[in-house]
């Protein structure tokens, strides 16, 4: 019986960020510089599959440092920690590695400008999310105001309305925080943004590519985990862009073939964390099931790299 014909669209780019190379790089190195174990606060990135295969090679992975041992070194994710966490670590002589993403210090050193100038911080962001928690973090507790939507801007209660500036998390959705700070400069004419766009390049980037594929497919699915926010926004901004069929996928394994009956197209993209060997897996999944043609959107070129900690390139 011959298989039913199937256009597959894939997103250009997708998957891994430079970032989260950078993250997963760190740890490997750790592992190679000290041996196992290396501690890792927090999953590194938001990825079950590179977790697992980080815990296979001897990386230990706790929520808070209170369950790391003083010998050993330990890691910080790529998503950022208060500054109490190296503070605690350099109070308890452990030696660690900061994996935060270079984009996400960024906002962080941004937020600390602002304050040192007085100004009150508005953070655009999940409540909860490592990244936020992270970058709220910097500042001494109450300083830093969460909003989340343009109706939370509303309700938000700052000291001076004249000194106020905002940050945002690095893996939102582009169109819906252009809603929220549209709402947080009609409240507050003065306030002051960032000098750069927060919303890393990575994740505008592959918004992008969802955005020219949407249109031309049936149904689309992002590569990705349930707890990574950038995966989850694709999903969204896949739907917004007229894909009536836009779900999640952390492997080929939860394709749900039922819901996808009578399809012609499928766009496939993954989010940041999500390694290519897992989107490979779901492309040969399709082929598996239907003759596909396999046609790349390519909307940007990534070239990206950021260096690793010093002391990973020295010997140990």
């Amino acid at each position: 019986m011959s298989k039913p014909p199937l256009t597959l669209y894939l997103a250009a780019p997708r998957g891994f960020c430079a970032g989260v190379d950078r993250a997963i790089k760190i740890v490997e190195m750790a592992l190679d510089k000290w041996g196992a174990p290396v501690y890792v606060r927090h999953e590194i990135v938001h990825n079950k599959f590179v977790v697992d295969g980080l815990r296979d090679k001897g990386a230990v992975f706790v929520e808070e440092l209170s369950e790391c041992p003083d010998d050993r070194p330990v890691i910080f994710s790529a998503h950022g920690v208060p500054k109490s966490v190296p503070a605690a670590a350099a109070a308890r002589e452990m030696i660690y590695v900061d994996a935060t993403c270079p984009l996400v210090s960024k906002v962080h050193i941004e937020a600390q400008r602002h304050a040192d100038n007085g100004l009150q911080m508005i953070m655009i962001g999940h409540e909860g999310h490592p990244e936020t928690v992270g970058t709220m973090g910097q500042l001494p507790e109450g300083d830093v105001l969460l909003v989340e939507t343009p109706h939370d801007v509303a309700g938000v209660v700052v000291r001076d309305p004249e000194r106020l500036a905002y940050v945002t998390q690095t893996t939102l959705s582009v169109d819906d925080t252009a809603d929220v700070v549209a709402a947080l400069q009609a409240r507050f004419p003065g306030i002051v943004g960032p000098h750069k766009e927060d919303i890393c390049y990575a994740t505008t980037n592959r918004q992008e590519a969802v955005k020219a594929m949407a249109p031309k497919c049936d149904a689309m699915l992002v590569v990705g985990a349930p707890n990574s926010s950038n995966s989850k926004r694709l999903v969204e901004v896949g739907a917004r862009a007229g894909c009536k069929y836009s779900q999640l996928v952390q492997r080929a394994s939860d394709i749900d073939w039922r819901s996808l009956e009578g399809i012609r197209s499928i766009g496939i993209t993954a989010g940041a964390s999500a390694p290519e060997v897992l989107i490979n897996e779901v492309i040969d999944a399709f082929s598996a099931h239907y003759e596909v043609t396999q046609e790349v959107v390519e909307t940007a070129v990534e070239n990206v790299e950021f260096k690793v900690p010093r002391v990973l390139r020295e010997p140990a």
